[in-house]
Parts: C-alpha cells; structure tokens; sequence
C-alpha cells in the first residue's frame, strides 16, 4: 500500500485510497485534461499516523514516521520544489450527494519541506474539525469509516480564477453554463470575498456578462503564503475593472469546452474550480454538482399539466427508494394507471418520477398513448354503466373478499415470523388492492353517467349553479371520519381529555375506537407508503381534535339545495329529479370510500417493512428502523438471513441515498410556475383556480403539515401546500382555504364546497406570499386572495 503516489496513478475508483478531490483529479488527469502535475499522500499514510487517533489537535502536533516524511519530500522534488497548493480530499467529499465543500482545509502557496509538512498534518486535522464533524452528522456519515488524503499540486500563479458550473445552478438548465471569475486567485471567489464577473454561457453560444467588483485580489507572497490586496478605489463600480479585465474570447471559450467536456466524462453536471494563467486554462479541482434542480421541463401541454396538478398534490415530499417499489407502482397511482389501461390508454401516471443515485430528483408526467382499444371505449363504458350501479357496489363479492383478506393478513403477528416468512408480507399486501383496481374500471363509468345525467337535467331546467351543491349531501367515509372526529372533540371538551394527564378512561376508549376504525387514514400521501398513518401518529388526531375542540363547527345543510330545486319544480319531475340526485351522490360516495378501503393494505405493508428494518438494525446492518426507506424491496427480498448478510455494501448504499436525499432538501420536484403559470394577479396577494364558496374574510394560517393541525382557530384562513382527506376536518372551523396545489376536482375543492366555504386551488405560492395573522378576503367564486385592511380590501404593499 503506497503512502504516496503521482495525481495520475489514480482514478474516480480509487476513492478510499485518494479521496473524493484526489481520485477526480486523477482521473481528469489521465484522461488528458490540463491538471497542474502533483501527488497524493494517500489514506494509508493518514491511517499510518493516526493510529486510532481522531482529534485536530493531535495531527496539529504529531511527527510523521521518517518513511513518510521522505515519500513527500522525494515526490515534491520531483514537482521541482517551488510554490505548491495543499488540499484535503477525504473519502466522503465530492460524491454526489455529499460535496463537503469548504467542510476540510486547503493551504496556497506552500513553500519548503516544513510547510508542506505542516499543511499536510493540518489537512488531516482538518477532517475533526467542529463544521465537518457537524456536517457528516447531518448526511449521516458515520466518522468510523472516514479517512482523508491530501493532494498536492505545483501552485499556479492565476491572473484569473474562479468556479464554472457546467449547469445553471438556479434554474437546473443543462445546457447553461455559468461562470464566476475575478482577478489573482480563486480562493477570493470560493470564500465570497468579492462579487465576480459573472458569464451565462447560451446554448446558442452566446454569453451574458455582468461585472463584478474584484474588492479583493489574492496572490502569493514571496515566502509563500498568500496575501490579501485590497482593489483600487473605484473597485465598487460594476465594470470598473478594479485591476483586471473580463476574460478573453478565446480564454472563455477554452474554458466552456473543457467545462462541458469534464461534465460529458463524468455523466453528470460539475462544479469545476479553474485558473487562468499565462494563456492557459488550469483545472484545479471538479466534483458533482450538489443541490441542482431538475432540468426545466418547459411548456407541458394541457393534458400533462392536468395530470402534474394531480401529481405535486400527491407528493408534497420526495418519495423514498421504498415508495418507488412499493405503494407508488401499486397504490392509487397504479390503479389510475390500471384504469386508464381499461380504457384504453396506456401510460397514464406511468413513469413521471426520475431517479438519480437511486433517489427521486425529478417529476415529469408523460402524456399518455392512446391504443385501437380506445375507439371501443365508449360502448364498454356504457355496458359498465349499465351493469355496475355505484349504489351497490359494497355487495360485490369482490369486495366482501377484499375486506376478509385484508383483516387476515392485518390480524397477522409480524413479530412472531420468521424472517422468511417476513419478508413476503409487503408483496401479499400490494397484491391485495388488485380488487379494489378492478372494482373502480367497472363502478367509475356508472359514476360518470350519473353525474352527467344530473348535469344535463339541470341545465335543462336553468338550475346549473346548484349543480356542486347537489353533489355534496352524499354520507361517505370521509363525512363519517369527519363526524367522528367531531364527537372526539366533543368528549375532549367534556372531559377536558386535552389538558389532563393520564387521559380519561372514556377519551381514550373513544380515540382507541376511532383510530381502529379509521386510523389507515394516510397523513401526508395516499401514493406513500412511508409517511405515518394516523394510527401510526395518533399526536396527529388529537392536533385535529384540539382545533376542533375549540367550538363547535358550523355545517352547511346538505339537503338544502336538494330542496330548493325541489319546490321549484314540477311536482311529476320531483320524483325523477331525487332519483338522479341520489344516484349521482352514489357515484360521488363511491368516489371517496373507495380511496378509503383501498388505502387499507398500505399500512400492512409499512408496519412489515418496519418491522424488517427492525431486526436489520438488531443485526447491525441498519442504524435505524427507518433507514430501510432507503432500499427497495427488491434489494431487501435478496437479504436471506439479516444475521448472515455483509452489512459493508448495504450501510453504503443507504449512507450514499441518504446524503443524495439530504442534498435535494431544498429542490422541488418540479418548478411550481409549469404546473400552475403565474397569472396576472392586479390587486390580489395571489390567484389560482376558483373552486367556489363565495367569498370570506379572516387572519392567515400558514400550516404546512400534519403536525401543525392544532395551530389552526377558528375564522382562520387555511393556507396550506397540499391537502389530503386527513386535513378536511380543518375546514370544519376554516374561514376559507388556499392551497398551493391542487384544482376545481381535488379533494379539497369538494369539501369546502360541501362545508360552504371560499378555496382557492393550485396558487402555486400562497404558503411563501401570505403570512401568519395577514388579513385577507378569499373570492372563491373568482379564485383571488386579497389584502385586508380594516374592511376594506387592498393589494399586496
């Protein structure tokens, strides 16, 4: 094992002996990149002088054995001896997913045995250092397995330098190259010290250039070290040059070749540090660009916009590697898929999700393919129509069947199976919705007929605006869940369950029974299997039951449009009108309870994939329950016995998807403005799709998840990125609600016009524009949010 060796004996596979920075250059290196020749004292040499040690202050002071001090003398001689820049590159640094950027320490213009010496010893000190220590926790890097190399180069005296991104890292644009540079050294651009030039290289090849300021200029100093010039007096004026001038034509296309080349040989975009000296580009260093947002997706036509207004309310969060093979392909969103396969269309919902490193990054719904099946659609549709009364479909015998299956495998003891046995269960439980798919091809075109019928109808007799309200005096699972959560809060505050500890033996009994009958109620997704159901959180009930408790909800009479139409009309038509008034409420119940029983299995197979994560942490291969997420199924279904299993390669995979998932926190799926285009908004704060419910006024609430349900007050106007059936009880005490996802047909536009109350759907930005306690009048009938001021409604200031 060599304790020193040349930059180009490595490559990007010898990581854990150069490190992340070394084994890249190497690898530019040998690939015939232009590279200042050097070294790398490799992770031998580390692990040589640390000898279990792990603290900065003792590579600070420790003496290197007389082998190694020699290997690093000989090999900078071979460099001629001069100025050399020292850098850090430890084994977990510029993955993707983990650059560490800034996290270990560089040392310029080195001069002399001694310093080198000494920069390398503070290199390796560097890697316990508080911020890098502090930063592998947050990706959850175990230090046990980190080591550090350091990489030397011949120092290049830069008349220009700074950092190319071979894409825009603001916009994700791939074919954008972004360039900031300033005079002397790059360390003044990677430090912040100065505003650079700034290129935006087009893919047409044209550049936009904007000056920067050079306030600083670093340089070496004759003894080595560097030092900091401060810029000429006019330094502050964009443009003023400030002792140096933008690059050259030929130097800026010289450096958007290599830049582009590096990005191509590496597959993925790259964050490059670059010098320019002497009429020559230097690459100093390249690694993964981190945090990049996904390409844009330009103009989606209609269709894929419609299905995006879908999916971005669905995924309010990145789905993990287990959602990917589990639920997602099997849940509601492969029934809508199954469903349009019935009727002839194939890929809808297929495929809109992309993984990079084996994480989601992206969303991009496909337009779906028509098949000949299609042009038969209309005459199956009728015949199902027909056939399958949505009124009745509780008595299939698909469904009975459907119910016995699913409270057997529930009832099942997942601690008591072998591990065999175990692992089996996620895929029985998949396998149990397959029915419940069936079910909505054959019920959902009696439910469309329906609906149509009483649409027809009224505007037959001049009645269309009661349309909506018609729809909504149907009882379904959710109105159910609703009242139930409502009588919860009723004995909360009859027994003040809320405020007394322990909870009162009638409270409990009464949240026991609710979270039984309805606690596979998904909190975050219905196309997740990884966020907790309420039975799961059950803190997430009683935060609804706390806002419910806090006065009794106002309820819109159901019946009350139903009546109105009634006493208008024809005493003969009355009969014929109730008729098509309850079969289209069937199909609207049919709708909603059948997303209710079908999400049933999905917590099987969570609790059995906790469960197997269980026992791998047991056996040491997993530190927590949960980083099982970050497998897919199939990956766990090749583990035959977790006490057998080589824990090495596994902790790797979930270390790397880990980090790569930390990275995206920040990045959405998906840029909001495609799916919901920014509109003309004149006085409004925001629009977005008018879901009805008149108009209403009230103080913001911003609630951004589930845990946060017991901030909400009555007269409040819910503002919120997403909504599932779990956050409707909220609109039982809303004033109004604005969510930034969503339109006319999602499920939150449907229950607020069933409680009477103003939404405006798929705002694209409310949660980041209004803001707690801001006075605003919701138009839901218009879609527009304005500002209020003492009653009088204004524009955003």
């Amino acid at each position: 094992m060599k304790l020193v060796a040349p930059l180009n004996a490595f490559d990007r596979g010898d990581l854990p002996t150069a490190g992340g920075k070394g084994a890249n250059l190497g690898e530019l290196v040998q690939n015939g990149f232009p590279v200042p020749d050097g070294f790398v004292v490799t992770t031998h040499a580390y692990e040589t002088v640390a000898q279990g040690r792990a603290t900065r202050e003792y590579f600070e002071q420790v003496e290197l054995p007389a082998g190694l001090r020699q290997a690093i003398a000989d090999a900078y001689g071979a460099l001629g001896g001069g100025p050399v820049a020292v850098r850090s590159s430890a084994t977990a640094e510029d993955l993707p997913g983990a650059a560490f950027a800034g996290q270990q320490d560089t040392y310029l213009n080195v001069v002399g045995e001694d310093a080198l010496l000494d920069a390398v010893r503070r290199c390796w000190g560097s890697l316990w250092a508080e911020r890098a220590v502090a930063y592998r926790a947050k990706l959850g890097i175990d230090d046990a397995g980190v080591r550090i190399a350091v990489v030397v180069q011949s120092m290049v005296e830069a008349e220009t330098a700074g950092v190319m991104f071979t894409a825009d890292p603001v916009s994700g644009d791939r074919e954008r190259l972004v360039i900031d540079a300033s005079s002397g050294l790059g360390e003044a651009v990677v430090s912040e010290l100065v505003t650079p030039d700034h290129y935006v290289v087009l893919p047409s090849g044209k550049t936009d250039f904007t000056p920067g300021r050079r306030e600083v200029v670093i340089r070496g100093a004759a003894g080595g070290g560097v030092v900091h010039e401060t810029a000429a007096a006019d330094a502050g004026t964009p443009g003023s040059g400030a002792g140096g001038e933008r690059l050259l034509d030929a130097a800026l296309a010289e450096l958007t070749r290599l830049g582009r080349e590096v990005a191509r040989h590496f597959g993925r975009p790259q964050d490059i540090e670059w010098a320019y000296a002497e009429g020559r580009i230097h690459l100093l260093q390249a690694r993964p660009m981190t945090a990049l947002p996904p390409p844009p997706v330009g103009k989606l036509n209609v269709l894929q916009r419609r299905m995006a207004t879908i999916l971005v309310e669905y995924l309010p969060e990145r789905p993990y590697p287990i959602d990917m093979s589990t639920w997602l392909p099997y849940g509601p969103a492969g029934l809508m898929s199954k469903v349009g396969v019935g009727f002839g269309l194939r890929g809808v919902f297929d495929g809109f999700l992309q993984e990079e490193d084996g994480v989601v990054y992206r969303l991009l719904p496909k337009p779906p393919r028509p098949t000949a099946q299609v042009l038969a659609t209309p005459f199956r549709l009728m015949a199902k129509a027909r056939r399958y009364d949505p009124a009745h479909w509780t008595r299939d015998r698909r469904f009975l069947d459907y119910l016995a299956a699913v409270e057997e495998l529930g009832a099942r003891d997942l601690r008591a199976m072998p591990w065999a046995e175990l692992l089996r269960v996620p895929r029985q439980a998949l396998a149990l919705v397959e029915p419940v798919a069936d079910l909505r091809v054959d019920y959902l075109p009696g439910t469309g007929l329906a609906v149509l019928r009483l649409l027809v109808a009224l505007r037959l007799l001049g009645r269309r605006a009661l349309f909506g309200d018609l729809l909504h005096g149907a009882r379904t699972r959710t109105s159910d869940t609703n009242r139930a959560l409502e009588h919860l809060a009723e004995v909360a505050r009859r027994t003040g369950a809320l405020e007394a500890d322990p909870m009162p033996r009638e409270f409990a009994a009464e949240l026991a029974a609710f979270l039984k009958e309805y606690g596979h109620r998904e909190t975050v997704s219905p196309i997740l299997v990884t966020p907790p159901t309420w039975a799961d959180a059950p803190e997430i009930v009683l935060g609804l039951v706390r806002a419910l408790a806090a006065g009794p909800p106002e309820r819109k009479e159901p019946d009350d449009a139903l009546q109105r139409l009634l006493a208008r009309s024809n005493p003969r038509l009355r009969a014929r009108i109730e008729r098509l008034v309850r079969a289209a409420r069937a199909g609207v119940a049919f709708r909603e309870d059948s997303h209710f029983y079908f999400m049933m299995p999905q917590p099987i197979v969570r609790r059995s994939l906790l469960e197997l994560g269980r026992r791998l942490r047991e056996s040491g291969v997993l530190d927590r329950d949960d980083d099982i997420f970050h497998l897919r199924l199939e990956e766990l279904e090749r583990i035959a016995d977790p006490a057998t299993v080589e824990s090495g390669p596994l902790r790797e995979l979930v270390g790397a998807r880990a980090a790569k998932r930390e990275e995206l926190s920040g990045v959405r799926l998906i840029d909001p403005a495609a799916v919901f285009p920014p509109a003309e908004t004149g006085d409004a704060l925001v629009t977005g799709a008018a879901a009805g419910g008149g108009v209403a006024s009230g103080p913001v609430k911003v609630i951004r998840e589930p845990a946060e349900f017991d901030r909400l007050e009555a007269g409040d106007v819910l503002v919120c990125p997403y909504t599932n059936p779990a956050w409707t009880p909220l609109f039982q005490q809303a004033a109004a609600v604005v969510v930034d996802t969503g339109g006319t047909a999602s499920h939150a536009a449907i229950v607020a016009r069933e409680y009477g109350i103003p939404a405006v759907m798929g705002t694209g930005r409310a949660t980041t524009v209004m803001k707690d306690g801001q006075m605003v009048t919701v138009n839901g009938d218009a879609g527009t949010v304005t500002g209020t001021v003492t009653g009088t409604v204004t524009g955003a200031p």
